[in-house]
């Protein structure tokens, strides 16, 4: 079957299934949880305005990551309601994959690249009649908290996913796995090849965190059980993955799989090498910086305006979209909040690392900001925290509570696609405060970026490939990194405020020619240096089309 219904760029003939267990194509369309669906979806945004021979390969999440709401007292509210595509398209074609010793039936939807201009999608459910009821609930959320459901996932994505290619007559030439998730594509390969140097030269890996629990450790009994490795023998298994003990790492199993890896910053490349260093077997780690599809996330008006050199034109124009977004506080929060006032957002996934609440870690100094009637201040905070991470939902429930008695400040739910454009063509300032070294890479600030909105963040991630400070960008400097972590919050709290005191507030008051010029300039910089075309591309000189063997 032909599922492009476009002709190949000569450049990009290398047929690619691009496997991701999460992808942001389109509001519409909510089988994503943040970060990485976001990255996902950009590059099948970019492989199509590119006309790369590319296919995403991945899961229908039945109920998608999970809905926000509020309880009565506006506390976070997690909510699981099933999902209807009528735009996607039902070709015929089942796939059997085995799971704890149980056929599951999979049955494969197809997303045309003509409906939200991406490459063309397949996606995965077993979530069928065919099924019984456990092998059904397989795929119903993202990131199931239960850690077999996990494993049958991931089962279902790597050897699934190659299942429905092959039932669909597809060549691939390179699979590429987004994350460690789809793993078990390897040994579906490896059932064909029966040796491993030749499905190396045929799958890559891109790595995308630091963190423990984006690098999932299983028991490899468990993994074995589970049909995890496609009905191979453990002595054989242990063999072609080099795991000498029971902890079986997806990370590195995926390392050892591949012909290359790539980390998603410089920064991160480094971090990467020095993690994985003593990984005996372990395919070269380059990088490749991740980027963002500028023409889905870009304000037109803005660009416009950027284009033609028209200072009034996007001034005006940043206005009206702060009273859009404006318009989302008031109906959520019964908040105005004012179009002249300076507005910093801070907007990504709730976790630990990325400290969402340090901006208000001197309560009083932050208080006092934000009610400063001479240089008022506005911020607002959105994301979603994995709906089972207690510590997460109280942080993000903290901030609730906080913002009752603060009217300059506003906590929104309801963070997908739409929200997240609105909130970074809307926003003046998009803060990102993650402790340097954990966030690989963090694309959110290339999204406010291509808006007008300026990016101030720690030292880390994409942030020192891009910033200029002070010129494009304004940056919390560094401190040591060895001190306990309330040391390191605190110096870092204090010298952003002491930054958005002295530099940032007074700028954007008493000097707005300097500020609109920093707008300029970091729209002007960040494309194309940031644009997902460059990545796509970067993907297929470097790890597609590249002769290591």
């Amino acid at each position: 079957m032909i599922l492009h219904d476009y002709e190949f760029d000569p450049k990009y003939t290398t047929s690619i299934a691009y496997f991701s267990m999460e992808f942001a194509i389109h509001q519409a369309l909510k089988i994503y949880a943040g970060g990485l669906g976001f990255l996902a979806g950009s590059h099948m945004r970019s492989a199509y305005d590119l006309r790369q021979n590319v296919v995403g390969v991945g899961i229908l999440w039945s109920y998608g990551y999970y809905d926000q709401s509020r309880y009565e007292d506006r506390s976070l509210k997690a909510e699981f309601i099933r999902k209807h595509y009528y735009f996607l398209e039902d070709l015929g074609i089942q796939a059997t994959v085995n799971i704890h010793s149980q056929d599951v039936h999979i049955k494969v939807l197809y997303l045309p690249a003509n409906i939200f201009g991406s490459s063309p999608m397949l996606l995965m459910t077993t979530d069928i009649p065919e099924n019984d009821f456990l092998a059904r609930t397989i795929t119903h959320k993202l990131y199931d908290a239960n850690k077999e459901t996990r494993i049958s996932q991931e089962i279902v994505l790597g050897i699934g996913g190659a299942k429905v290619l092959e039932a669909l007559k597809q060549k691939i030439d390179i699979y590429h796995m987004n994350e460690g998730h789809a793993l078990p594509l390897v040994y579906e390969l490896y059932a064909k090849y029966r040796d491993m140097e030749s499905v190396k030269k045929k799958v890559v890996f891109t790595t995308h965190t630091p963190e423990d629990a984006g690098n999932e450790v299983h028991n490899i009994n468990l993994l074995h059980k589970f049909g995890f490795f496609n009905g191979l023998d453990l002595d054989t298994v242990r063999n072609i993955t080099m795991m000498k003990d029971d902890k079986f790492n997806l990370t590195v199993g995926a390392l050892r799989a591949s012909k290359m890896t790539n980390a998603v910053s410089k920064f991160h490349g480094e971090v990467a090498n020095r993690m994985w260093k003593n990984c005996e077997g372990r395919s070269e780690i380059t990088y490749i910086t991740n980027a963002q599809n500028r023409r889905f996330w870009t304000d037109k008006g803005m660009l416009g305006a950027l284009d033609e050199h028209e200072d009034y034109a996007l001034l005006s124009r940043k206005k009206h979209l702060k009273k859009l977004l404006f318009n989302v506080v008031a109906d959520q929060t019964g908040k105005m909040f004012n179009p002249d006032v300076l507005t910093i957002v801070w907007a990504r996934r709730f976790a630990e690392y990325k400290r969402p609440g340090l901006i208000k870690q001197d309560l009083d100094r932050f208080k006092l900001m934000l009610e400063n009637e001479e240089r008022p201040v506005q911020i607002i905070w959105a994301g979603k925290p994995y709906p089972f991470d207690t510590n997460a939902v109280n942080a993000f429930n903290e901030l609730i509570h906080i913002s009752h008695k603060i009217k300059n400040m506003a906590v929104l739910i309801g963070y997908e696609l739409e929200l997240s454009r609105i909130l970074k063509k809307g926003s003046d300032v998009w803060l990102n405060t993650p402790r340097v070294s954990r966030e690989a890479s963090g694309t959110s600030g290339m999204t406010a970026s291509m808006n007008g909105s300026v990016h101030f963040s720690t030292d880390d991630g994409w942030h020192p490939e891009f910033a200029k400070d002070g010129c494009n960008s304004f940056t919390i400097p560094p401190i040591d990194h060895n001190k306990p972590p309330e040391e390191q919050d605190y110096e870092d709290n204090k010298n952003m405020m002491d930054i958005l005191e002295n530099e940032i507030i007074p700028m954007y008051y008493d000097k707005p020619e300097q500020w609109t010029q920093i707008m300029k300039t970091a729209m002007s910089d960040v494309i194309p240096a940031f644009d997902s075309g460059r990545m796509v591309h970067e993907y297929y000189v470097t790890m597609y089309d590249n002769k290591k063997e």
